[in-house]
């Protein structure tokens, strides 16, 4: 695709939350990648952005605050992930057709969800790249704050956490104090968070929580021995808003 005297084009998988914050700040630290612009899915309905529940407009501030040009990928409400890989595979052909070499994500350790997205890119040519794949939690949550990023919870799995926890700030109190049962950085999705401030921001948003909202949600989940589970969590999402 691209020449060997320019550097990779990619896109910027982006729900706002720390994870891919901290892939988007090591990339443009290491200099290697021509980062074009960030991507994000919106729910077309409530346009917000998945589990996250963020608004559309917290989305543009962010990326206007960090000085990138934000792409909005709209998504109609569907049975299983049809809609969803629909999208995905066209835009994914549109990067490929203007030279793309991939994508970049956030990804920690969850196998399942990167051979998932492995699949959609490899059928666009396009490639994955996972910065911080693999790496200690615990390791990335203190670069992460050492680096000088911001960022509260806007999203939690009830069994873990309560209404007052949403809208706070992860710092080392907030680590020391989660249970054993959750990690760090929320990989098996145990909360979500919203970036607002870190040297790569232009000017923070200043934003807070002014409601609480809960959601059920049910699902299947694959067993080790193969059998499959219902699961049935109650998610907190905390409305943020200037």
């Amino acid at each position: 695709m691209n020449n060997l005297n320019t550097k990779p084009k990619i896109s910027v998988a982006w729900s706002g939350g720390k994870d891919s914050m901290l892939a988007l700040h090591r990339v443009l630290q290491s200099g290697a990648y021509k980062v074009d612009h960030l991507h994000t899915v919106i729910d077309a309905d409530l346009k917000r952005v998945g589990l996250h529940g963020v608004s559309e407009k917290l989305i543009d501030h962010q990326a206007a605050s960090l000085g990138i040009p934000l792409e909005k990928l709209y998504l109609k409400a569907s049975e299983g992930h049809q809609n969803y890989e629909q999208l995905m595979n066209a835009y994914f052909a549109d990067l490929e057709n203007e030279d793309f070499e991939g994508v970049l994500y956030g990804d920690i350790f969850l196998e399942d969800l990167k051979s998932y997205r492995e699949k959609m890119l490899q059928h666009a040519g396009l490639t994955g790249y996972y910065p911080l794949w693999g790496e200690p939690t615990n390791k990335l949550i203190e670069e992460f704050i050492d680096a000088g990023y911001k960022t509260k919870v806007c999203a939690a799995n009830a069994e873990f956490f309560k209404d007052e926890d949403l809208g706070k700030t992860i710092d080392r109190k907030f680590i020391e104090a989660l249970t054993e049962k959750v990690d760090v950085c929320g990989e098996n999705g145990e909360f979500h968070t919203f970036v607002y401030d870190g040297p790569m921001f232009s000017y923070p948003l200043s934003v807070d929580v002014k409601e609480v909202v809960s959601k059920e949600y049910s699902y299947n989940k694959k067993n080790d021995d193969g059998s499959i589970e219902n699961i049935k969590s109650t998610f907190l999402f905390g409305e943020l808003d200037f």
